[in-house]
């Protein structure tokens, strides 16, 4: 009975997992090709519109390692929304990091396909599990406070400068609101961008978007802003 047919969906000799010709790839490397592949497919297709045969397919292994190694479909794309966002947060100096997330976010996907934007899957997807929600909420975290600590006041003890306060601010609470909200503006660039298919947004320049964004997150980081005059917005 040969495994070679890949007409019917099974692994391909050689695949990773497959048992043809003796030789039996290990666990770990089954693991990364069925994570290499769900992030391709959930990036391009969507959480919804990815099938577990699909992924198991493009790995080129029987669908059965796929609840082996993961449990499930859910708990596979909180992996790779973990690794996607993770990657980015650790992916250079922590100056960068906001370049980076929004470089990410307007990447395009090669050959004209849909986005392969930081966040999209993830927020594209309808899947509403205790891991997934559980990724969101710690990638949600770690992103603010990465940003917190760039920010005036929010600098960590033994920086040198503890304890700064920027126009209006309140010190790391202060801070861990301003991260908030820039992260806010991150996730509305990618539903811009990537969801809602904004002309403007989709079809202009990265280095124009790092630009303006760049400039206004510096004031929001750094200035604090100065605080709103409530008689001038009652006239």
């Amino acid at each position: 009975m040969s495994t070679t047919g890949s007409s019917t969906g099974g692994p391909t000799a050689n695949a990773p997992g497959s048992t043809t010709g003796g030789t039996a790839r290990g666990a770990e490397e089954t693991r990364r090709a069925l994570l290499t592949a769900a992030e391709e497919l959930f990036t391009s297709a969507g959480y919804d519109r990815t099938s577990v045969r699909a992924i198991a397919d493009r790995a080129g292994v029987n669908q059965a390692l796929l609840f082996r190694y993961f449990g499930n479909k859910e708990a596979l794309f909180a992996q790779v929304v973990a690794a996607q966002g993770l990657d980015v947060l650790h992916g250079g100096p922590p100056e960068e990091l906001l370049e980076r997330t929004l470089r990410s976010i307007l990447l395009r996907a090669e050959g004209g396909g849909e986005s392969g934007g930081l966040f999209d899957s993830a927020l594209r997807s309808a899947a509403s599990s205790e891991a997934v929600n559980a990724v969101r909420d710690e990638l949600g975290t770690a992103y603010t406070k990465a940003f917190a600590a760039l920010a005036d006041g929010g600098r960590a003890p033994g920086s040198g400068t503890e304890g700064t306060v920027a126009t209006g601010g309140t010190g790391p609470a202060d801070a861990a609101l301003r991260a908030e909200l820039l992260l806010g503006w991150m996730l509305g660039i990618n539903l811009l961008r990537n969801v809602f298919r904004s002309e403007a947004v989709a079809s202009a320049d990265p280095d124009v978007v790092v630009g303006h964004v760049s400039r206004a997150a510096a004031a929001l980081l750094h200035d604090g802003g100065t605080p709103v005059d409530s008689d001038r917005c009652d006239s």
